[in-house]
């Protein structure tokens, strides 16, 4: 499952210019080569404005004010990640480095409890934590005792972490990006063959441990809680399916990953959710009006699917998905998502003649419709 781009937001922080400890210049394109991902179609869609990247913070408090500005803000998933030096105190917290950071001094860098703290004051369903960071301080330092992602646990949250018990974290010298981060793009950018059509935390937690042990590279540590491992951070460009079939039953097709209606929040997850049906069905704009005997022009699909504002009617939208091919048993729930918010209090309300008439005529699909729609289902995969 995909987040909803609209509810969901992203923390990028990273530290690569330091006063009192090794500089990883790696980290900056870290950051850059990750938020153009999730702002990208292949994984979140989310838009720049919910994707904050920090690069060098200045200081703690300036951190943790967009940490929890975004937490707060985010009702499906939130994304921390934070790429530099990890360091930990005589006493064993673990606190991520900021420029002037140093060895043993907590309070140079952002101590994981408050973190911490910030992602259980959110209101956000489920929570990503990426860390990529040694546990001695230092890029090539010596990996410490196996507790960090024990340390890094948040209930309800997935957590990524570049560490192993005695490896040394790395920033290879001549490559664009660390290690851990450069493997992680690596698989959200050519996939995983023989994997799930979307890349679940879990599909790349595995991946990432055979990549990197087959480089002789750190071994990444995960943790889940609430089963958040399904959670999707891209499609998977290597996914492969059957050539589509001719045969009108074309059952195999009701077996993908379909978006889920019922987890859309917002009009900006909606439109992304039917892209997302899209390329479910592996069917170009011809192709969709074709199969929906020609009610829907290919630049009516293109106009459905590049919309801001939710359609005043369900028509289009109806026969699209149908021609598409999502289930029978969904077109209920994503007709009932979108009445929900048109009905909303955040809907923008059409002008009073650009309404649609009463209910007359009404925002359901009329019989007439559905039966033709029915007609259609039926001789669909016929065409």
């Amino acid at each position: 499952m995909f987040p909803d781009p609209g509810a969901s937001r992203a923390v990028l922080i990273g530290t690569s210019t330091y006063a009192f400890l090794e500089d990883l210049p790696a980290v900056s394109n870290n950051l850059g080569s990750l938020a153009e991902m999730l702002t990208g179609p292949t994984s979140w869609s989310l838009c720049k404005d919910h994707c904050v990247v920090l690069s060098n913070p200045p200081s703690a408090a300036a951190a943790m004010n967009s940490l929890r500005e975004a937490s707060s803000a985010a009702r499906d998933t939130l994304l921390v990640y934070y790429a530099g030096h990890g360091l930990v105190t005589p006493d064993g917290e673990l606190y991520l480095g900021l420029p002037q950071s140093q060895q043993q001094r907590v309070e140079t860098g952002i101590p994981y409890s408050w973190l911490r703290g910030a992602l259980l004051e959110g209101r956000a369903e489920r929570t990503v934590v990426i860390l990529d960071c040694c546990y001695g301080g230092l890029a090539l330092g010596t990996m410490g005792p196996s507790e960090l992602a024990a340390q890094a646990d948040v209930e309800g949250t997935y957590l990524l972490a570049a560490a192993s018990e005695t490896r040394k974290a790395l920033a290879p010298a001549g490559e664009p990006h660390t290690a851990f981060t450069g493997e992680l793009l690596a698989v959200l950018t050519t996939g995983i063959p023989g994997g799930p059509e979307r890349l679940d935390l879990d599909s790349i937690l595995r991946e990432l441990r055979r990549s990197l042990s087959a480089k002789g590279r750190p071994i990444p540590q995960g943790r889940e809680r609430n089963s958040n491992g399904r959670l999707a951070l891209g499609w998977n460009p290597a996914f492969s399916r059957s050539p589509m079939s001719s045969s009108p039953s074309y059952r195999h097709i009701d077996d993908r990953a379909w978006p889920a209606p019922t987890s859309i929040r917002t009009v900006e997850g909606f439109f992304d959710a039917l892209r997302q049906v899209r390329v479910t069905s592996a069917l170009t704009h011809t192709a969709i009006s074709h199969r929906s005997g020609r009610q829907i022009a290919p630049g009516t699909v293109g106009s459905l699917l590049n919309r801001k504002e939710l359609p005043r009617t369900w028509r289009t939208t109806g026969i699209y998905l149908i021609a598409c091919g999502v289930p029978d048993e969904q077109l209920n729930d994503w007709q009932l998502c979108w009445e929900r918010l048109r009905s909303a209090p955040s809907t923008r309300e059409a002008p009073e003649h650009e309404r649609p008439r009463k209910q007359s005529q009404g925002t359901r699909a009329s019989s007439s419709w559905r039966q033709t729609f029915r007609k259609l289902a039926g001789r669909r995969f016929r065409d």
